[in-house]
């Protein structure tokens, strides 16, 4: 978890162009025009199963809280008014960041313990039984998560407040 945040953290803390921010933005906008809680579900998922591969698993998932980072930065050069919020609030203050939070860290740390077990010519028989569950945990972590943030996006537009969704 913490490597997780503290990835995010630097890629928040990128800078970004103008033009790198539009350009981002558009294609940020295009991604969830019509995105909902099965949408978001979906993106999440595709995010986070490749990080229960042994090895690359753990890259995959520091690169995507990098990713995930530098695309709060491109928000925030676009939005001003975001500066006062610190970006790892994101992640532990909202319900749907800590249910994403956890199931990238269960992934990511599942690759490890399985690259590790292979390195030393572990029997992975063993393992195949506690990575089926996991799995089964993230994705509900994640279907939970989707319903709850697209919840929170949809009544803080009633609201009247535009709340981008990563």
């Amino acid at each position: 978890m913490g490597l997780f945040a503290a990835a995010f953290q630097l890629g928040s803390m990128s800078e970004v162009s103008e033009d790198e921010a539009n350009i981002f933005m558009e294609e940020f906008e295009k991604l969830i025009e019509d995105i909902d809680a099965i949408g978001i579900f979906t993106h999440n998922t595709t995010i986070s199963l490749p990080m229960f591969i042994p090895g690359f698993g753990v890259a995959w998932g520091l690169f995507s809280a990098w990713s995930t980072g530098f695309a709060f930065a491109a928000i925030v050069s676009i939005t001003p008014e975001l500066e006062q919020i610190p970006p790892l609030t994101i992640l532990f203050l909202s319900p749907f960041g800590l249910m994403e939070l956890c199931a990238y860290s269960l992934a990511t740390s599942r690759s490890f313990i399985l690259i590790r077990a292979i390195t030393r010519k572990t029997n992975l028989t063993p393992f195949l039984k506690p990575t089926l569950i996991e799995i089964g945990i993230l994705v509900g972590l994640l279907l939970a998560g989707g319903f709850l943030e697209d919840y929170m996006i949809k009544l803080a537009q009633e609201e009247g407040f535009e709340m981008p969704s990563l």
